[in-house]
């Protein structure tokens, strides 16, 4: 059974479970929160077609044994330079405290490749040992041209080896995550 905790402002808002937590975090317009609902076969997390409206800490609890947290975007999302500062603070004091984390996931757009802000996020978390591993995403979705998409795992000691490829809308690539967060 899927419940939703709540949304946070704060991290030290955050309840203190005894839950591992897998959040979700990518550059806005990822369809971070499509996946999400995909991977938990439920409607749980908004969606929407305009960049950046997940704006808080979203917390999912799955079966009582594990949280999933959607975690605001970052990148496109037309915001004040102001709020993207406070959201970023926000995500790098998550990932230094929250000691219920077991793995982020950083999700990539497929159809376009890493950025200087998922490869800044990946450098972030290899130096603070963040364990995480990246997801691309829109799989499905025609590519004009073969974007590069190596991401060579040897050069960031923090990730996870293997690369996951996905599609909310297809509902394909989903079992590896569904076995890293422990939903059947």
């Amino acid at each position: 059974m899927i419940k939703f905790v709540g949304s946070f402002e704060k991290v030290a808002s955050l309840p203190n479970t005894q839950f591992a937590e897998f959040a979700f975090v990518g550059r806005s317009n990822v369809g971070k929160s499509s996946l999400i609902n995909a991977i938990v076969g439920a409607p749980v997390a908004r969606t929407s077609n305009t960049p950046g409206r997940t704006q808080s800490l979203n917390l999912f609890n799955i079966d009582d044994r594990a949280i999933i947290v959607d975690l605001p975007g970052y990148g496109y999302a037309r915001v004040s330079r102001t709020d993207a500062l406070r959201w970023l603070q926000r995500l790098e004091e998550y990932l230094l405290n929250r000691r219920q984390l077991r793995r982020l996931f950083i999700l990539i757009d497929s159809r376009i490749g890493p950025r200087d802000a998922d490869l800044d996020l990946m450098d972030f978390c290899d130096a603070h040992a963040i364990s995480y591993q990246i997801v691309y995403t829109k799989k499905d979705k025609r590519v004009r041209e073969e974007k590069q998409l190596r991401i060579n795992h040897e050069d960031h000691g923090a990730m996870v080896p293997e690369i996951i490829e996905t599609s909310a809308e297809k509902k394909t690539g989903l079992d590896p995550i569904r076995a890293t967060i422990g939903i059947k």
